[in-house]
């Protein structure tokens, strides 16, 4: 079975989000969503929020589960029994970033990074940004799926 790991903390789940796991699925057998859990951070969403979020997404999606995990992603790899990591890359910024983080996860424990490019329609869209527009009151339905947009 080829599996994959789609890490990030989805605080909130973007359409950029969206856009990479749709177009990852004829690729693997199964895609985990893995939310990571960072203490030192604060989130907008709850950790339940988040998880119900990317579980109604994709509701109607078999090869898609939604889990949690704390510590390392590689970690989280072996032990799902997942022999890779998908990520999203949206500029060069985000390459460089995630190159070193790819070489590191493949000399330590053999799994392979796949990089998908994200749509250029929503490359300019992050959590970050969702983040700041829903503080300030902008409407975001059109950068987050359906389940996301509620009413803060």
């Amino acid at each position: 079975m080829r599996r994959a790991v789609f890490p990030g903390s989805f605080d909130p789940i973007t359409n950029g989000h969206f856009d990479i796991i749709c177009r990852a699925v004829p690729l693997f057998d199964e895609i985990i969503v893995a939310i990571g859990v960072n203490a030192e951070k604060k989130y907008m969403f709850s950790l339940d929020e988040r998880k119900r979020f990317i579980e109604e997404t994709f509701k109607d999606e078999p090869k898609i589960k939604v889990r949690t995990y704390h510590g390392l992603t590689t970690d989280f790899c072996i032990e799902n029994d997942a022999q890779f990591i998908l990520r999203g890359l949206r500029n060069p910024a985000d390459f460089e970033f995630e190159k070193a983080i790819a070489h590191t996860n493949r000399f330590l424990t053999k799994i392979e990074t796949v990089f998908l490019l994200t749509a250029a329609s929503t490359s300019f869209i992050s959590s970050s940004i969702v983040r700041d527009v829903i503080r300030n009151k902008g409407d975001y339905q059109r950068l987050v799926p359906k389940p996301v947009f509620v009413k803060r």
